[in-house]
């Protein structure tokens, strides 16, 4: 069983119901459930939100929607507590976690990453870009020479279900996906919400030519 899945909490600070705001006359959280229904991989697909705004939100866009209690809302709280709460209730053997704040995927990306999965069997797997920041004033090296690192954008993320259960998001082998740049968007702040726009204008243009 492979089991999608979004945790949205209401309790956004930076852009107050942020996951809900639209983007491109759609709620921010509808570009990916969107996206998970025009995916073939997944066998199931589940909203996590403690918000009754962001539930019905979810559930106009056809989704299904799992409660999630208070205490896992706050804004301490980290995503694998989420994750096993949902797989209290919901069976599965591999999660496929798709962020709201990641509204930018090009179509078969979700099967791309489940099929990579299948194929590599890693502990998890997660899609990003290779990154080559350093703090200023640590390092005086031309970038060229630099190795980089690995930096995952929270676009698509595929963990086997057994390691979540054991308290562990990312085990030991790690599959990395690169992906272009706009699929690397992750919606922050409101410049975010405007490059989004952005993006998704000029994908409308390129691939209505």
């Amino acid at each position: 069983m492979i089991l999608g899945v979004t945790p949205v909490r209401g309790g956004s600070k930076g852009i107050p119901k942020k996951n809900i705001q639209l983007l491109h006359g759609k709620p921010l959280l509808a570009w990916t459930i969107e996206a998970a229904q025009a995916s073939c991989r997944l066998d199931d697909y589940v909203v996590s939100t403690d918000d009754p705004e962001i539930a019905q939100v979810a559930k106009d866009w056809g989704a299904r929607v799992l409660n999630r209690p208070a205490a896992l809302s706050t804004d301490h709280v980290i995503t694998l507590p989420v994750l096993q709460h949902i797989l209290n209730s919901e069976p599965a053997d591999i999660v496929v976690l798709l962020q709201a704040t990641s509204p930018i995927r090009n179509v078969g990306l979700i099967d791309f990453c489940v099929n990579k999965f299948l194929e590599s069997q890693p502990d998890s797997l997660a899609t990003g870009f290779n990154c080559y920041n350093v703090e200023y004033g640590k390092l005086n090296l031309p970038r060229q020479s630099l190795d980089g690192f690995f930096c995952d954008d929270g676009n698509v993320y595929v963990i086997d279900a057994n390691l979540l259960r054991s308290g562990d998001r990312y085990g030991h082998q790690i599959e990395q996906i690169l992906v272009d740049r706009e699929q690397n968007l992750d919606i922050d702040d409101e410049f975010d919400f405007w490059l989004a726009g952005q993006i998704i204008e000029r994908r409308i243009a390129r691939f209505s030519n």
